[in-house]
């Protein structure tokens, strides 16, 4: 059996769904998920908790479907953190040490560090992360790893990211809510691109960007250290709202177009295909034809990419980005959106997949954009045992799930989530949902 170390547990909070996962590392090195339960997010908007009672009962929800597939009953998980209150600065810090001849050691790194820390932030606000970009030891600049140097100033350049405490402590206060605790609050788009970047685009230059339900978070990366994350506080839910008002149809038939029938540029669309709404209540059908749906579709997505664009360019590396962007999460699985944006942006773009460090046997549906969140936080999290040697609070046979779940047990609650694993292999329930609003004459040529 494998090391305690090596299993880990995360939440993904998102403004559409709420996802819940259980891992553990092979033999391989891999991550080989064993259970993952998603349902509806209603208490989110914009990366934000604003209903604590709603995401309390998903988590609930998704958290005890994890546990009852994996049977590890996990204490501590891994929280992914976004929203529009998240920024980030640029400092440098410096200390001085005793004595020239001695090593630098982890201890160092780690006091420079906890100074940034003590930085001073606006009121309300707290530091996240503080992310080492390079090292100056004496006067060599550049320095990426000064452990082992002798030399008695240390300086560094760090990647500081801020965010409000109120936002933090909701969600601390719905994982606490049922009797977890948070081990690590880790910013989204850093998770999402420990789970589709490799290491040679980091390298090379590239940009992150994870087109969420309610936000688009972005990560830069060049010469392997982040330069620039930002949260842009809009998503593929405006693209949703856009066409329910555009076409005047409801926000569930929105989104099921969008999904089957959207594409990212109108052009491309089919000008001769129409599909057919039914009426609200017994009312006439309408007509919507795939290239008006389109081109709804791209206006709302160049604001978006603009947007991606303005904040690449603040980054200061828009000329140093060799591989291009990387798009994932949900809104990356519209069809044509890496034309759009390589258009738009002149850039090398690519549908970035949590591919890279997962196990071989993994189900094709766990491999797919909409989870590289979740599925970095499960990678983050490994990272964190590692670094730290701490031992992850679970336990490998079922035990007793606790009151909270044994309540949750009681009321059914599962009959209520929309789950998209059940004993390892996936439920139709979008293919469902469609068929519910569509069918097969309602596509016209």
């Amino acid at each position: 059996m494998a090391n305690k170390e090596q299993f880990v547990a995360a939440v993904d909070i998102g403004t559409t769904k709420i996802v819940s996962l259980v891992g553990r590392l092979n033999e391989n090195n891999k991550l080989e998920v064993l259970g993952i339960s998603r349902t509806a997010s209603k208490g989110v908007k914009r990366g934000v908790v604003l209903n604590i009672e709603e995401t309390v009962n998903a988590i609930q929800t998704t958290t005890t479907e994890a546990i009852n597939q994996s049977g590890i009953n996990f204490k501590e998980v891994f929280v992914g953190i976004a929203g529009q209150h998240i920024k980030s600065v640029r400092n440098r810090g410096y200390i001085n040490r005793d004595s020239y001849d001695s090593e630098i050691t982890k201890e160092d790194l780690q006091n420079l560090i906890n100074d940034m820390y003590k930085i001073p932030v606006d009121v309300g606000e707290e530091i996240i992360h503080v992310l080492p970009q390079s090292y100056i030891v004496d006067s060599e600049t550049g320095v990426k790893n000064p452990i082992g140097i002798s030399g008695r100033r240390l300086e560094g350049n760090f990647h500081i990211v801020i965010g409000q405490i109120s936002s933090a402590r909701n969600i601390e206060k719905c994982i606490n809510r049922v009797g977890l605790d948070v081990k690590q609050l880790i910013l989204e788009p850093l998770a999402s691109s420990t789970a589709v970047l490799t290491d040679d685009e980091k390298e090379a230059g590239v940009v992150l960007v994870d087109i969420g339900g309610g936000t688009t978070d972005i990560a830069v990366y060049y010469d392997d250290i982040i330069r620039h994350t930002a949260v842009i506080p809009f998503g593929g839910n405006v693209i949703t709202r856009d066409i329910k008002e555009g076409c005047s149809i409801l926000q569930r038939q929105a989104e099921s177009l969008k999904i089957q029938f959207g594409s990212a540029l109108g052009d491309m669309a089919q000008e001769d295909k129409v599909v057919t709404i039914p009426g609200i209540s017994g009312r006439d059908p309408k007509e919507i034809s795939f290239r008006s749906l389109a081109y709804i579709i791209q206006s709302r997505m160049e604001e978006i990419i603009d947007a991606v664009s303005y904040e690449i360019e603040n980054s200061g590396y828009m000329d140093k980005l060799s591989a291009g962007i990387v798009l994932t999460g949900g809104g990356a699985m519209l069809r044509h959106i890496n034309q759009l944006v390589k258009f738009k942006t002149g850039l090398d773009v690519r549908i970035g997949y949590p591919t890279e460090m997962l196990a071989a046997d993994t189900p094709e549906e766990i491999n797919q954009p909409i989870y590289s969140t979740s599925i970095g936080l499960l990678l983050k999290g490994l990272e964190y045992y590692r670094e730290t040697k701490d031992e992850p609070l679970m336990d490998r046979e079922k035990e007793e799930v606790g009151e909270v779940f044994e309540e949750a047990h009681k009321q059914d609650i599962r009959k209520n989530n929309k789950k998209i694993f059940k004993g390892g292999r996936i439920l139709e329930n979008l293919k469902n949902t469609l068929s519910d609003i569509f069918d097969e004459n309602d596509v016209k040529m």
